[in-house]
């Protein structure tokens, strides 16, 4: 016996010392090493050349001598001064005085840079974006570094710049060549810098016309003379041709409509950010700083309008110019904030690989699974936020005006443009009630003439007043720009679903495990099919068939029909039933109650392994800590959809609030997630047990105030617009939402490319549920009608001498109904007692060969 431990244990001591011999070194190692050594060529270059400024005299004359590079380097001799010795000589000798000068530091920069990235494991810089600014910088600097110092010994601009420079000088002359540099820079330095001059242009311009003014101050006696001799030439100056008494009335004119008219500066977020990976180089958004010029024209379109209202009100036309006045509006500063459409990964071919951080074992069941590919969606056009100026500027005007009817000042306003709505901030002025701005929603509206006008008063975390109005050209969010996206892509949430954007064009992704259950409400025809159309393509896009099972419920019978082809991928169903998606009530019922024993059971799995949740269990088990043979295995997580609530609740009503409720308090750690759609939200159907338990709630539009208070225990989804304008309340914040639009085309490519593929034998079934009708309490019954797994029951009472329902499910992972009735029927036969309430029952039996004598007995 001390001869076998000893041979194991030096067995088990020599097996992690082959192991690493055998193994071949992993991408992880390979990068890192190619990291470290462009790390050292990338800073080898660039001490070379920096020490090529100051020891290029000592080794040219060496290195001119030798002939050529490589006799130099072959070369024994004196001891090079260069810091990289001969080679860092040789190499510095080429970049710098051969080709392009000090500028070939870029080289030696770009190379460094590439190898951080390979060691941090990330690009941190585009590399065609950086190749091709070096590229344009390198071929400018050689030829300016040598035409500002012509006369120097160290050739700074190297043999490029010397060969531009000789060439331009005899083109167009020394002059010509300086013109022709310093335009080159300018136009450089907008375009990457994105400088804007317009602001100082316009500040030109007003001071040139104070001097103007003050001028035909200071020379009135002339200016009377020239008009009372000229009248033909006055009726000109109407058109502004020339500078004399008519000017002064088209200037006056010209001031007001500047003062009137705010500037509008469009903010962009990301306008700097110009080191943007270079696979969205050619889906470059356009920069979005700009500064709408004044309108020359002195009569705008909302003047117009103005003076129509004139025309109908006549005796409100002394207090509309009083209120016009550009008394404070040249005070007041308007921006429109909008942010730019998120990074795109670019297809390969119509792929996309979206994959998972965690490799969970199960996926080997099917390792030639294919996540969908994004070509299954339709490519619509990426409808960009376009700025309506005019738009926002007359809706400007029409709040400002209301607001000062109402003798309420403020101090600034901005524009947030989305989708579909556009978000006005506005700082009230100090001593400004905001409930009085809050009971003016109506009168904007009126004014504003829009459908969906809704104020938040305060905005929470900005210090903000926000007026919404949904804009008059709306743009479709599509989710396969979402799923594109970056974010989307790269994220590491365990159930991720892409909802849509928010009003400053930011899309919206949020993980359903931590919601941890969803409730969806909304009239017919707004926009709640879509949205959960949406959510399951977002799993079906992220998700394996092992991390992920629905079970749907849909009473309408076609909503949900379309997802019957993954049956035997991510469904899963009651042992006996044919359909994975339910419609039938019954059926319901026995699915609901059969997934709080599936909650049930996983409890007891969590129990037995000391885990807190799915997630910690499951990473147990995936490093072999959990023995499968005591019925332990991977959890996947169960999403539960169903689509139409309210029927469930007319025809079933107790009898589906009860398991609803169970699974909505209990059933988050154990990866069970429900998602209710129902398009009446009233207190009969959303209960306050349910209520209380959904923190996760999603409105689309409703037709009362009092079913948005239902639903979101506040109001504002009796303002939306619809087609998929929504609110949802998550967190501590109400936020609004335009849902990414899924047609059903686009779902049914998706699921075909999933049915089409090899899957699991039958969908995952759930633990069984027969109902009050399966279980009977008579023991004559049980023993004449005795279980299959009876014997086995049996034997493992005996082996284990412990009787316990909870034991024979796990065991032989079965319903509570038929290991209760398996346990009766052991009862009946006196192989165990009584009931004695929590505590197991006690074995009557105690060894194997009284149990097969008493089975052959019966």
């Amino acid at each position: 016996m001390a001869k076998s431990k000893r041979n194991t244990t030096k067995r088990k001591k020599e097996t992690p010392t082959e192991t690493p011999a055998i193994k071949a070194p992993s991408k992880k190692q390979w990068r890192l090493g190619a990291g470290m050594f462009l790390l050292f060529i990338g800073v080898f270059i660039c001490f070379s050349v920096i020490s090529y400024c100051f020891t290029w005299q000592q080794d040219q004359s060496e290195l001119m001598s030798q002939g050529s590079i490589w006799a130099y380097l072959k070369a024994g001799g004196n001891q090079p001064a260069n810091w990289g010795g001969r080679l860092g000589a040789a190499i510095s000798h080429l970049l710098v005085y051969k080709w392009v000068g000090i500028a070939s530091l870029a080289i030696g920069m770009f190379i460094t840079i590439g190898g951080l990235g390979l060691l941090y494991g990330k690009r941190i810089i585009p590399v065609a974006r950086y190749i091709r600014w070096s590229a344009i910088l390198i071929l400018l600097v050689a030829p300016l570094l040598t035409y500002l110092m012509p006369d120097a010994s160290f050739s700074f601009g190297g043999a490029w710049g010397n060969e531009a420079i000789a060439y331009m000088n005899g083109l167009i002359g020394s002059a010509g060549t300086g013109l022709l540099l310093l335009g080159i820079v300018c136009f450089f330095v907008f375009v990457v810098f994105a400088l804007d001059i317009s602001p100082i242009l316009r500040k030109a311009k007003k001071a040139a016309k104070k001097v103007a003014e003050t001028a035909a101050t200071l020379k009135p006696e002339k200016t009377e003379s020239t008009t009372s001799e000229e009248a033909e030439p006055a009726e000109e100056l109407k058109t502004g041709n020339t500078a004399t008494e008519g000017v002064q009335p088209l200037e006056s004119i010209e001031e007001e409509t500047e003062q009137e008219d705010l500037n509008i500066e469009l903010i962009d977020n990301q306008a700097e950010q110009h080191t943007v990976n270079d696979m969205y180089a050619n889906k470059e958004e356009p920069t979005v700083n700009e500064v709408v010029e004044e309108t020359p024209t002195p009569e705008p379109p909302v003047q117009e309008a103005n003076t129509e209202v004139e025309l109908n009100v006549p005796e409100a036309e002394n207090k509309t110019k009083k209120k016009t006045e550009p008394t404070d509006e040249e005070n007041l500063s308007f921006e429109v904030n909008q942010t730019d459409e998120e990074k795109i990964i670019p297809q390969h071919g119509g792929h996309i690989s979206i994959q998972d951080n965690e490799k969970y074992a199960p996926e080997l069941d099917l390792p030639d699974y294919h996540f969908p590919t994004l070509d299954l969606l339709e490519d619509r056009e990426q409808q960009k936020i376009v700025l309506d100026k005019d738009e926002l500027e007359q809706n400007k005007n029409q709040i400002i005006q209301t607001l000062r009817s109402f003798n309420i000042e403020i101090q600034r306003i901005s524009a947030t443009v989305g989708p579909t709505v556009t978000l006005y901030e506005i700082v009230p002025a100090e001593g400004v009630r905001i409930s009085k701005i809050r009971n003016l929603e109506d009168d904007i509206a009126l004014n504003l003439a829009a459908l969906g006008i809704r104020i938040i008063a305060p905005i929470p975390g900005r210090g903000t007043i926000g007026i919404e109005v949904p804009n008059a050209n709306k743009q479709i969010v599509t989710i396969r720009g979402i799923l594109s996206s970056e974010k989307f892509a790269t994220t590491k949430m365990s159930l991720p679903i892409a909802l849509g954007k928010k009003i400053d064009n930011e899309n919206y992704i949020v993980d359903l495990a931590t919601m941890p259950h969803l409730l969806m409400a909304g009239a017919t025809g707004q926009g709640k099919s879509v949205g959960i159309n949406t959510i399951l393509v977002s799993l079906l896009y992220k998700k394996h068939p092992s991390q992920l099972k629905f079970v749907m419920i849909d009473p309408k019978k076609v909503e949900l029909s379309i997802y019957r082809t993954i049956e035997n991928h991510f469904l899963a169903k009651l042992p006996d039933e044919e359909e994975a998606i339910i419609t039938d009530t019954k059926k319901v019922i026995n699915t609901l109650n059969s997934l709080c024993i599936e909650m049930d059971n996983r409890y007891e799995l969590l129990k037995e392994a000391g885990s807190r949740n799915i997630k910690e269990y499951n990473a147990k088990f995936i490093r072999r800590k959990l023995n499968p043979e005591k019925g332990h295995k991977y959890l996947p997580f169960i999403v539960l959809v169903i689509d139409e609530f309210a029927d469930l609740m007319m025809t079933a009503g107790k009898e589906v609030e009860m398991p609803i409720a169970r699974l909505a308090q209990l059933a988050r750690a154990v990866g069970i997630h429900l998602i209710i759609a129902t398009q009446r939200p009233s207190v009969n159907v959303i209960t306050g047990t349910i209520k209380a338990n959904f923190p996760a709630r999603i409105a689309f539009k409703v037709s009362a105030k009092v079913d948005s208070r239902t639903i979101l225990d506040a109001g504002g989804a009796e303002q939306l617009i619809g087609r998929g304008d929504m609110l949802i309340s998550f967190g501590s914040e109400l936020l609004r939402l335009q849902c990414a639009f899924v047609d059903t085309p686009e779902v049914e490519n998706v699921t075909d490319f999933i049915g089409e593929q090899r899957g699991y034998p039958s969908a995952f079934e759930l633990p069984e549920y027969e109902g009050d009708e399966g279980g009977g309490s008579d023991k004559k019954a049980d023993l004449t009608n005795r279980d299959k797994l009876f014997e086995e029951c049996a034997r493992t009472v005996v082996t284990s001498q412990s009787g316990s329902t909870s034991m024979l499910q796990r065991r032989f992972n079965l319903g509570y109904n038929r290991a209760g009735r398996i346990m009766d029927q052991l009862e009946a036969a006196d192989i165990v007692g009584p009931s004695a309430g929590s505590k197991p029952r006690e074995v009557l039996v105690h060894t194997e060969a009284e149990l097969e004598q008493l089975l052959n007995s019966l």
